[in-house]
């Protein structure tokens, strides 16, 4: 069946798919607020091409070139957007909801605002995205690269984040509650104010990372690298820290309630005034940890 396909509300295709192609990168400029839905423009050259709130919901983009492409707005749910090169393209305020951007490269894209809800990102790489206030909840980011990349305030509820590699990253006041963080990278990251309540961090390195007054209650540490990361403030009550490695963490007025820290090696942490009541400590290496006002009991 023929199908129609509006562009710029000027222009009407009703052509073999190799035309339409041809067609649609011709007038790349002039895209704007084009209706493509569900079209085939798998491998089509739409670099810098002018997208704003164009319709391509469903439509096949697998490894399209978008380069620099101007993508704000754009509708883009449940688009085929595999090995997809978005590299520096803007997609502000987009809706990818349930999109297929699996492996594609998205480095210093602009996705702010975006609602990638359920999305699959998994390969995908994002270093140096924005992806501030993005909405990535139950998105697929297994194995993601997201090296560097923004995203502070973003949602990233009950998201797959295993593998993900997430050093140096901004997650300030970022949503990763409930979120599968199995094996990540988190190097260096600053997690302050961010909320993980339930999150899985079993695994996962978060050296020298900022976790500063982070909501990290009923998370699961197990053998999670912890080594020289900040925890002021934090709140890990009944937390599981078992075997981690929290040697020269800062711990200071942290709330650390009926967690379990069996085995873990607190050596060289400060402990000033964090309260333990009810923590297991059986096994713990705590030498040269400052325990100064600590509450045990």
């Amino acid at each position: 069946m023929t199908k129609i396909y509006n562009i710029n509300k000027e222009l009407i295709i009703d052509e073999p798919n190799l035309i339409l192609k041809q067609t649609i990168e011709k007038h790349k400029d002039k895209l704007r607020k084009a209706d493509l839905r569900g079209a085939d423009l798998s491998k089509a050259d739409l670099s810098g091409a002018n997208l704003y709130q164009a319709n391509l919901s469903g439509a096949d983009l697998h490894n399209v070139n978008l380069i620099c492409a101007d993508l704000n707005y754009a509708y883009l749910s449940k688009a085929d957007l595999r090995g997809a090169n978005l590299f520096s393209a803007n997609l502000e305020k987009a809706d990818l909801r349930k999109a297929d951007l699996s492996k594609a490269d998205i480095r210093l894209a602009n996705l702010g605002y975006a609602n990638l809800r359920e999305a699959d990102l998994s390969g995908a790489d994002l270093r140096y995205a924005n992806l501030i206030s993005a909405n990535l909840e139950k998105a697929n980011l297994y194995q993601a690269n997201l090296i560097s990349a923004n995203l502070e305030g973003a949602n990233l509820r009950d998201a797959d984040l295993e593998n993900a590699d997430l050093r140096k990253a901004n997650l300030i006041s970022a949503n990763l509650e409930g979120a599968d963080l199995h094996k990540a990278y988190l190097e260096r990251a600053n997690l302050k104010g961010a909320y993980l309540r339930g999150a899985g961090l079993k695994w996962a390195n978060l050296e020298k990372a900022d976790l500063q007054r982070v909501n990290l209650i009923g998370a699961d540490f197990k053998y999670t690298k912890l080594y020289g990361a900040n925890l002021q403030g934090a709140d890990l009550s009944e937390a599981n820290l078992k075997e981690a490695d929290l040697r020269y963490a800062n711990l200071r007025l942290a709330i650390l309630e009926e967690v379990n820290l069996r085995e873990a090696d607190l050596k060289g942490a400060n402990l000033y005034q964090v309260n333990l009541k009810g923590a297991d400590l059986k096994g713990a290496n705590l030498e040269g940890c400052n325990l100064k006002g600590t509450i045990l009991y």
